[in-house]
């Protein structure tokens, strides 16, 4: 608990103040050749072409990881293994970071620069809307699978865990979706669809929390059971709708003063900006609990 606490700290900050740093260390060059290598050696029909072709890919560098975990599993007090935890974690966080491209969206001077920045936060090959119920949408994908994804499967598998997320995740939406057979590519949508269906449950929790628990309770009602299916649309909606009672509170807060909202609360895209501000409160409300966990290992 301790090592990812630790992690995330340092993945939030370089990613924050050192972008570029972050960016430079964050490459995944060697995963694509790898995936066209693969591609070169087996173009035939066979399992490689199929669904679970990507599970061709995935061992490698997994099983790699894996012996470094284990090798490393209670030698000097735990702390190799704890620098190597930061250094993974750190490696499959991003690799971008989000509230920079969010901003960016929102400092956005012209349409052109603002698509530019949208792109960003779009998959590869995706249609791109600049409409905010949308852009809502994509900030809370942007973050599961930037930040929680990577985060709740380092919680319950290590290494292994957040290295298994990110590199399912540029195989499925990335660059390198382009460079896999469209049965193995649709095979690794899927893996990460179930990867997801997790998070996007104690995102949903979480968002309760941190937010306006009636509206996401009445939005879960409403998904029935596609609230607990594997179609990440059920996140999209929880997000619009508490961005939305966001916006209405704010609004009502000026207007039961009697006074108009300031241009510094009101931006052109608000939605970014308490879009964020959710996906922050869930992070740290994250954060509070690895840290809970963290104070009573070390009292007990």
């Amino acid at each position: 608990m301790f090592a990812t606490l630790l992690a995330v700290v340092v993945a939030l900050v370089l990613g924050h103040v050192a972008p570029a740093l972050a960016g430079s260390l964050r490459q995944y060059g060697w995963y694509l050749g790898w995936l066209r290598w693969l591609d070169g050696q087996f173009p035939q029909e066979g399992v490689w072409q199929g669904r679970f072709g990507i599970a061709l890919a995935l061992l490698p560098p997994l099983l790699l990881v894996a012996l470094f975990q284990f090798a490393l599993d209670g030698r000097m007090f735990g702390f190799p293994a704890l620098l190597f935890g930061v250094a993974v974690l750190f490696y499959a966080w991003g690799p971008r970071d989000l509230d920079l491209d969010v901003q960016a969206v929102a400092d956005a001077a012209d349409p052109v620069a603002r698509r530019t920045a949208v792109e960003r936060l779009w998959p590869h090959a995706a249609a791109l809307s600049l409409e905010g119920p949308d852009l809502v949408a994509r900030v809370f994908r942007n973050a599961r699978g930037r930040w929680f994804g990577v985060l709740f499967w380092f919680l319950l598998l290590g290494p292994f865990g957040a290295l298994l997320y990110r590199l399912t995740a540029l195989a499925a939406e990335g660059e390198a979706s382009a460079a896999l057979p469209a049965q193995t590519a649709a095979g690794a949508r899927g893996l990460l669809a179930l990867l997801d269906w997790p998070v996007t449950q104690l995102l949903a929790v979480s968002l309760a929390l941190v937010g306006n628990f009636d509206v996401v309770v009445g939005a879960w009602r409403e998904a029935g059971s596609d609230a607990f299916g594997l179609d990440s649309g059920f996140l999209d909606r929880l997000a619009r709708a508490s961005v939305r009672e966001e916006l209405a509170d704010e609004a009502a807060d000026y207007a039961d003063a009697g006074l108009p909202p300031p241009l510094a609360a009101a931006p052109e895209l608000p939605e970014l900006r308490d879009a964020m501000s959710l996906v922050w409160r869930i992070l740290l409300l994250w954060l509070a609990v690895i840290a809970v966990f963290v104070i009573g290992g070390w009292v007990s």
